[in-house]
């Protein structure tokens, strides 16, 4: 059929950036996360099976690392915004809350969402090989759970799409969106930062 239109409508997109210089900015965050590592052992339990989660960072205090590298992505935010086509103009967009999670071998993070925030993000200060994939599952369960036999992947009938991730990466996406981290096979520490986006009323 030469004359057929397919509507891709109501995309889910998923925006990944490199932060730029991100050797240098990744080692003095490594040292602020393992130093609140060692002085709150237990952290918190949130999708994290295995693995710590960090109490919400201190923002906004100047001359800290956490709030140097709120600084940094505040352009990022921004072009996402821009890209959706949101309004910036007078209004108070914010990065609401922020923290960190270890994972070491074996850990993982269960599918979740964050309610109550417009965007999410994932920074990976520590990512190396086979260190966890992070994986994107559609949010339209009727879609996912009503289908005849799938006999060849493609954009229309995927259900689960994992990206690969290294270190100084940023991945921003609608917070809604159901996401998880694959198993941390890598013999190795895999440390990311991750934050919620706001406007503040």
């Amino acid at each position: 059929m030469n004359d057929n239109i397919i509507f891709r409508l109501f995309p889910e997109p998923i925006f990944k950036y490199k932060i730029n210089n991100f050797k240098n900015l990744n080692e003095k965050l490594s040292k602020y996360i393992y130093k609140l590592k060692e002085e709150d052992q237990e952290g918190l339990k949130r999708s994290n099976k295995g693995g710590w989660h960090s109490k919400f960072f201190p923002l906004g205090i100047d001359d800290t690392i956490q709030n140097e590298f709120a600084i940094i992505t505040q352009k990022y935010i921004s072009n996402v915004f821009h890209n959706y086509g949101w309004k910036t103009k007078d209004v108070s967009i914010r990065i609401s809350e922020m923290w960190a999670i270890i994972n070491k071998g074996d850990d993982f993070n269960v599918i979740h969402t964050h309610p109550n925030s417009y965007l999410s993000a994932a920074y990976y200060v520590k990512a190396p090989k086979h260190c966890g994939k992070f994986e994107v599952e559609c949010p339209n369960i009727a879609k996912r759970n009503s289908h005849p036999e799938v006999e060849k992947q493609n954009d229309l009938n995927i259900e689960v799409v994992s990206i690969d991730i290294s270190d100084g990466d940023l991945i921003i996406f609608p917070s809604y969106l159901p996401h998880k981290v694959a198993k941390n096979e890598s013999g190795e520490d895999r440390i990311v930062i991750s934050f919620n986006v706001d406007i503040k009323k």
